[in-house]
């Protein structure tokens, strides 16, 4: 089982140790099948199986045999995760900013589409997914509530393409799209604080039907990815000067 002995498994490694870093898989989640991180990769299975292989080794997942297993986040950074989210986020970040800007337009065009488009029966389920944001506990509860909320929105906009496109540049960024990139956790409870008084704003404006407002409040909502991102980089970062010395 070749372990980082290749330039792929390597690649593959730290793009899955970033996703974790950052808080697209929380600890407690369970990773996609290796055939679906190889369909969302655009690599081999066998590749995905030994990049795999390489976080078991770090501690960072564990797997679980039989009915329901699979492999799962045991922890969100190890001493190893640094240099793996340096490399990764540094050779994508201009990628990665081109593609928050376009999610942001998207974002605001279905918000707006939503508001104009939106009927008696997306009225209540967005209030509900809203309700079910707010209640649920923090880290991946919020994390799933969050993205049933942003797909209701994209329901109410009835618009499958603008959907599609979005969801498309979203496993670009994060490979468990719709579920976004989470943070880590000194700071998620602030931020999942700051996305609820968004996401209230949000639906009253989508309710209201007051487009404008909706699209505005959408593109500066989708903000917090590429904040996100910037924090798990800058730690890395300062992590890896500290390690490497002057």
């Amino acid at each position: 089982m070749p372990q980082e002995s290749t330039p792929l498994v390597a690649q593959i490694s730290d793009r899955l140790i970033t996703a974790i870093a950052t808080g697209e898989f929380l600890p407690g989640s369970r990773l996609p099948a290796e055939r679906d991180l190889a369909v969302l990769l655009h690599v081999g299975r066998t590749s995905v199986r030994a990049a795999l292989a390489v976080l078991h080794d770090r501690g960072l997942i564990e797997t679980q045999r039989g009915r329901g297993g699979g492999s799962f986040v045991r922890v969100q950074w190890t001493a190893d995760s640094h240099a793996a989210v340096v490399r990764t986020l540094r050779a994508r970040w201009s990628d990665i900013q081109d593609r928050l800007e376009a999610m942001r337009s998207l974002h605001g065009a279905i918000a707006r589409a939503a508001a104009e488009r939106r009927d008696d029966r997306d009225i209540p389920l967005l209030r509900q997914r809203l309700e079910e944001y707010r209640v649920a506990d923090s880290g991946r509860s919020k994390q799933f509530a969050d993205a049933s909320l942003h797909l209701a929105i994209s329901d109410a906009a009835k618009n499958g393409t603008l959907k599609d496109m979005l969801l498309t540049l979203e496993r670009d960024i994060s490979i468990g799209a719709p579920l976004h990139v989470w943070g880590e956790p000194d700071g998620m409870a602030a931020s999942e604080e700051r996305a609820l008084r968004e996401h209230d704003r949000l639906v009253d404006a989508i309710v209201d039907g007051r487009a404008d407002d909706a699209d505005a409040i959408a593109r500066e909502h989708a903000r917090i990815d590429l904040e996100l991102l910037e924090v798990a980089r800058n730690r890395a970062e300062q992590a890896a000067a500290a390690v490497s010395g002057p």
